[in-house]
């Protein structure tokens, strides 16, 4: 899956999909519905004991959606990064999660789209490495152009407790030219709106939150369209 894909679907406002994980083809039927289309149904790799497994569940999302996701689980583990390019090697086409160190890499299996995610240092301009230390945020993003990492994912947000290094990062990659921008971490019903205009006003072409926690029933597993449909409607007042 290259960029194309993501420039040509459909957005909510023409900037933003939402990432929902989703337990099998009824369940991302149920995203989508939920949604009103606007979401990228996925899993975590975390969740599989095999690549051809979670293969397997792609196969399934796809009758629901021409983009599905592929995370890392264990909230960004660095360490399942060769589980989420295990299973791209079988299904290229598909939108992975990677760290930084390691999304280089993972761009060149073709087909894939990766992202690239760091986590929030609690000071604007700064992100933290999930290796160690910190970079700077301009320096991250100039990384991301020269390695053709088409997008980058911020993780944990906390809601909006690090909304204010969300909107910087957007802002900077917005002006350099990078496509996409993905928070996690926290994001809900009560938090969206926030979140989204103040994004929004970054000028970012791309916006995709993920949004796991707040929406997956802690016994099934299972998302909840309830839940889903308690954000879109939190999303209806924005003009």
């Amino acid at each position: 899956m290259n960029k194309t894909k993501f420039e040509k679907q459909k957005k909510w406002h023409d900037f933003a999909l939402f990432n929902f994980l989703a337990q099998d083809a009824e369940n991302a039927k149920e995203v989508m519905s939920a949604s009103e289309g606007y979401a990228v149904p996925g899993i975590v790799a975390s969740d599989f004991d095999s690549a051809e497994d979670a293969v397997a569940r792609l196969s399934e999302l796809k009758r629901a959606s021409d983009i599905v996701s592929v995370g890392l689980g264990g909230g960004g583990a660095f360490e399942n990064f060769r589980a989420v390019l295990s299973i791209a090697e079988l299904d290229r086409d598909c939108h992975i999660n990677q760290p930084l160190e390691t999304a280089a890499f993972a761009q060149l299996v073709d087909g894939v789209y990766a992202n690239a995610l760091v986590r929030p240092s609690g000071k604007v301009g700064l992100v933290k490495l999930a290796t160690r230390g910190t970079i700077e945020v301009e320096r991250l993003v100039d990384y991301c152009l020269e390695h053709q990492i088409p997008s980058i994912k911020l993780m944990s947000i906390r809601g909006t407790e690090h909304l204010a290094e969300l909107v910087y990062l957007a802002k900077v990659a917005s002006e350099r030219g990078i496509y996409g921008i993905e928070p996690a971490g926290g994001i809900a019903w009560d938090n969206i709106v926030p979140i989204m205009t103040d994004v929004a006003e970054t000028g970012i072409p791309f916006f995709m939150p993920h949004i796991f926690g707040a929406t997956v029933d802690k016994v099934t597993g299972r998302t909840k369209k309830a839940e889903i449909e308690r954000i879109f409607e939190q999303l209806g007042g924005i003009s």
